[in-house]
């Protein structure tokens, strides 16, 4: 059979044209890789650079390869961090005409990082219960659009600074299946194995001596479980108010807001007797302030980083002249949000070289400009200002801290 290629993308089959299919994965030249860290993986897997973009190369069988490249294309569809899929190469062949496993292509997410890699330097317990409210916050929002992962683990997870916290993406989703709902039982056995996946993974670097002497890996195995039902719990259950209380429920909103999630649909209910109200949110959608800030500004980021830069935003155009909220010859908040991104968080962050930057994403470097404007702040007992913030932080912690944010990949 010919080599195939199916892409999401007509540019891509051109690109990837020029890749050694001919040859196993195990075997690609150095020059067509790019030496990023791996995590574990039960299948061979390469970087590689198609055009201006780097991608992730896995080989496997067709019929699981051309199923998950459809899964990850239903999740793309549906808004849920995972990996993009670009394309599936089938009908490989060698030079004697041998045949080869089929490849699925992905894209590399940048600034990520394998959980492997984040342990090669003991990581603090603090951090590792980040990583585990990163999981379980992908994990809910899985199974809120019906899909049962069936292989939730750390290895299967890349993470992405995300404000002080840790954004979580789905990388391997060849075990998974999307269902229009999922059933009690089918959430229950995903988040066992996440459980018992989890555990192991952290036996394995409590062996190999990569693990903080504090951590239990059994405990933290079971962290994800109660993480993942107080999530689950605060975003689906049925809420009974006193009637003509409408502002509880506003409450209740606000806080779903807080967590990152919408409430796109909503369900009240009245009692027979009238005193009571019941309220169930019916559906709910992550990255509440993303879109808000995208709607606004146009900067796509993570749920933390929008929530960040949403609150300077604001205390900025607080401090505007033609800020006036409710007055219709005021200027409109999308127009003031456009000045903002470009007089104060453009110039801001091109402030900091590139060469310092690392792989951090310009988002993230705005958040740790206010961090370190307000430490600052904090000790002079006054406001220094973002410019003196900006000048110490390139002078005193981006050149300690540039060696750990270089580039790494799944």
């Amino acid at each position: 059979m010919a080599l195939q290629i199916n892409a999401t993308n007509p540019e891509h089959p051109a690109l990837l044209l020029e890749l050694p299919w001919h040859l196993p994965l195990e075997d690609w030249p150095e020059e067509y890789l790019v030496p990023l860290p791996r995590g574990i993986s039960r299948h061979v897997v390469r970087y590689s650079r198609a055009g201006d973009e780097v991608i992730a190369v896995k080989e496997l069988a067709e019929r699981p390869a051309l199923r998950e490249y459809e899964l990850l294309r239903d999740l793309d569809r549906i808004g849920i961090p995972a990996v993009d899929p670009l394309a599936v190469v089938t009908g490989r062949a060698d030079d004697s005409g041998a045949p080869l496993e089929s490849v699925l292509v992905t894209r590399h997410l940048g600034g990520s990082m394998p959980y492997r890699s984040m342990f090669e330097t003991t990581m603090r317990p603090a951090t590792m219960h980040r990583l585990m409210d990163a999981l379980a916050v992908l994990l809910v929002r899985l199974h809120l659009a019906g899909f049962a992962w069936g292989d939730c683990s750390l290895s299967n997870t890349l993470f992405r600074r995300d404000a002080g916290a840790y954004a979580a993406y789905l990388v391997d989703a060849e075990t998974g299946d999307l269902h229009p709902r999922l059933s009690t039982g089918q959430r229950d056995y995903d988040l066992d194995l996440a459980r018992v996946n989890i555990s192991g993974e952290l036996l394995d670097l409590e062996a190999s001596g990569a693990l903080h002497p504090s951590v239990d890996p059994v405990e933290f195995g079971t962290e994800i479980c109660a993480r993942y039902r107080g999530l689950w719990d605060e975003l689906t259950r049925a809420s009974v108010y006193p009637a003509g209380k409408y502002h509880y429920i506003e409450r209740r909103i606000r806080r779903l807001n807080d967590l990152g999630f919408d409430v796109a649909e909503m369900q009240i209910e009245h009692a027979s007797n009238g005193d009571t109200v019941s309220f169930v949110p019916k559906v709910v959608d992550a990255g509440h302030h993303q879109r808000q800030l995208l709607r606004l500004t146009g900067l796509d980021t993570e749920e933390n980083q929008a929530r960040r830069l949403l609150n300077d935003l604001e205390s900025w155009m607080a401090t505007q002249d033609d800020y006036a909220p409710g007055d219709p010859l005021g200027a409109r908040p999308e127009v003031l949000a456009h000045r903002w991104v470009r007089e104060v968080f453009r110039p801001t962050v091109r402030a900091v070289p590139l060469e310092l930057r690392g792989a951090m994403e310009p988002a993230e470097i705005y958040h740790q400009l206010l961090e370190h404007r307000w430490y600052m702040s904090e000790h002079a007992q006054h406001d220094i200002g973002i410019e003196t913030a900006v000048e110490d932080y390139i002078a005193n912690i981006l050149p300690k801290a540039s060696k750990t944010l270089q580039p790494t990949a799944e």
